[in-house]
């Protein structure tokens, strides 16, 4: 799991890298959130040389990884998606077959589109409710049992002490960087230092704190 394309081409296609290392028919599982392109060039090249790989990202964060609930999206040819689904299943409980190489990164970045969007959209109503002075919890207590609810309000509110998993409780220590978030999807620029915090930090940047 690296952060980012150039190391995937690095680490498995370099003179000492993985393609030329493993033995031949080793099954290959990288966890990554990258490119597509880069994917399935990889991709290729680890099957031109006899290798099975599939692209697997993954959703859930470290508490989904702890806890072995993580949701994988698996890109790959039917036979290496059967070879990895049992050594998948001990880390995650959903495990999706996405369709060929690279449709893992595929679902991963359209997921955090969604992801990274809504959490943008709760900070903004919950500052919209500061601003017009509604309290935060009622509005929870609204919104999370009305047509507003999502995974960004109920399980990682932005805002300290309506949601027990929340990284706001703990001065958003991240579960999934700022940072991480940015170079998935280039939603906002975080040019603050604060590229170490979780991402539903993005409420101090749209405070203006």
């Amino acid at each position: 799991m690296l952060p980012a394309g150039e190391q995937v081409r690095g680490i498995y296609l370099g003179d000492d890298g993985v393609l030329a290392a493993v033995p031949h028919g080793t099954l290959l599982i990288d966890s990554s959130t990258i490119d597509v392109k880069t994917a399935r060039d990889v991709a290729q090249a680890a099957q031109s040389r006899g290798f099975a790989m599939v692209d697997a990202p993954v959703s859930g964060g470290v508490a989904g990884a702890e806890a072995a609930t993580l949701t994988f999206m698996v890109g790959g040819d039917d036979d290496a998606f059967e070879r990895a689904r049992p050594l998948l299943e001990k880390m995650g409980k959903t495990i999706v077959h996405a369709g060929g190489p690279g449709n893992g990164q595929a679902a991963k970045i359209c997921n955090n589109m969604i992801l990274g969007a809504s959490m943008i959209v709760v900070s903004e109503a919950f500052l919209l409710a500061e601003k017009l002075g509604l309290d935060a919890q009622k509005l929870f207590d609204i919104s999370s049992k009305s047509s507003g609810q999502c995974w960004s309000m109920t399980s990682y509110c932005p805002v300290p002490g309506l949601v027990p998993t929340s990284p706001a409780n703990r001065d958003y220590q991240p579960g999934f960087t700022a940072a991480m978030m940015l170079k998935d999807l280039k939603l906002a620029r975080v040019e603050n230092g604060d590229g170490s915090v979780d991402f539903s930090g993005i409420i101090r940047y749209l405070r203006g704190a």
